[in-house]
């Protein structure tokens, strides 16, 4: 957990159906919720309260990432002033991983619409590498970097297998991802080649973490494996 983030929080959803994903907003006096019923929220930790619905998609919310927005990137203007209590969205921008196959984004603060990228397949999880550049996985194994200043043709799609992609996350110059076969690996701008992850045996690795020189992979085996980076 980011620093400055509430000790603990408890908030009762008001959506109709369980929150799939969660993000966390800037040092976490905030948190954005997506929920299977179509609905992103955001809540007030320190209240355990929600400040609004940012978004009602219809489509249930497979992910959710927040990020900061690149300067050349135009957000809009929110239409209403923002509560006292929401902080840290300004400048940040919202992607959402949504089942009916669209990849949808965001101003966080302005709720106001950035693009809309229709996929091959229902979008499992998302998240952001730079302040214009973000991945999206797919659920027939499609991994679709995009550039938010040109959103309509991907800088590139990368398949590896036909399982669903299931976790997606930003390290170093690169990305982890995870998918529904048990494969886990890590790809590096400046290597020509794959790092797989091994451990599993065909069951799927469903989220991916990072701790400085360390990685957790959590899968439906039951275990949660840890991998040292210093080799790397």
């Amino acid at each position: 957990m980011g620093a400055g983030l509430e000790d603990h929080f408890l908030f009762r959803p008001t959506e109709t159906l369980g929150i799939l994903d969660t993000a966390i907003v800037d040092r976490g006096r905030n948190v954005v919720s997506g929920s299977r019923d179509g609905t992103v929220r955001l809540w007030d930790c320190g209240r355990s309260a929600c400040l609004g619905v940012i978004a009602d998609c219809g489509s249930s919310i497979n992910g959710v990432a927040v990020g900061a927005a690149d300067n050349s990137i135009n957000l809009g203007s929110p239409e209403q002033m923002p509560s006292e209590r929401e902080v840290g969205t300004e400048s940040k921008m919202l992607l959402l991983a949504r089942e009916d196959k669209k990849l949808q984004c965001l101003g966080l603060q302005s709720r106001q619409p950035v693009f809309l990228f229709i996929g091959s397949d229902a979008f499992n999880c998302c998240t952001f590498l730079s302040g214009f550049l973000l991945l999206a996985g797919t659920q027939d194994g499609n991994i679709y970097q995009l550039d938010v200043r040109s959103p309509r043709t991907p800088v590139q799609v990368i398949h590896r297998s036909g399982a669903p992609v299931l976790s997606v996350l930003s390290f170093r110059d690169g990305f982890i991802a995870s998918q529904g076969d048990g494969s886990c690996f890590i790809v590096q701008q400046d290597l020509d080649y794959v790092i797989e992850l091994t451990g599993t045996d065909c069951d799927p690795v469903y989220k991916v973490a990072t701790w400085e020189k360390q990685i957790y992979t959590c899968c439906r085996d039951g275990l949660v494996r840890r991998y040292q980076l210093s080799d790397l």
